[in-house]
């Protein structure tokens, strides 16, 4: 069994291919894991580096991905604070984020609630469903009044 000594270099190079094999990471998630096995930040940086350079760990990447996994449910502004949480440039998060989001409210709407909306208290409670999933003011508007039609 392995004492508690940093790993190597190369140790954890395939630390974090075996990270990435599982699931896209962005780098700053990835730093975070691999922060304790490392010897010093120099090194998992070199590392972060060299895996950036052959495209193994890419931030525009992981965001596609994640944006696209959460977009099922969430709105840009969800998706936008998942992404900042994970570490992901304010560039690529404008960049991936607020594609569609018109259709993604309705398309979530009609998942979750089949007739349309006849009071304006169930319109509310429709409004308030979108805006706890990320969705703006503009948004919910134009998608409750197109309920309306």
């Amino acid at each position: 069994m392995k004492e508690d000594r940093p790993d190597t270099p190369v140790e954890l190079k395939v630390r974090a291919l075996r990270y990435l094999a599982r699931r896209e990471h962005s780098r700053a998630e990835l730093a975070r894991k691999l922060a304790p096995h490392a010897e010093s930040p120099a090194m998992l940086d070199a590392v972060l580096n060299e895996l950036a350079a052959k495209r193994q760990l890419s931030d525009d990447r992981y965001a596609e991905i994640r944006a696209h996994l959460l977009s099922r449910k969430y709105g840009a502004a969800k998706i936008r604070h998942d992404l900042k949480a994970h570490g992901v440039a304010e560039a690529v998060i404008e960049r991936v984020s607020a594609e569609g989001d018109l259709d993604r409210a309705k398309a979530i709407l009609a998942r979750k609630y089949r007739a349309p909306a006849t009071t304006r208290e169930e319109k509310a409670k429709r409004g308030r469903f979108l805006q706890s999933r990320g969705f703006s003011y503009e948004i919910i508007r134009k998608v409750l009044s197109t309920d309306d039609e």
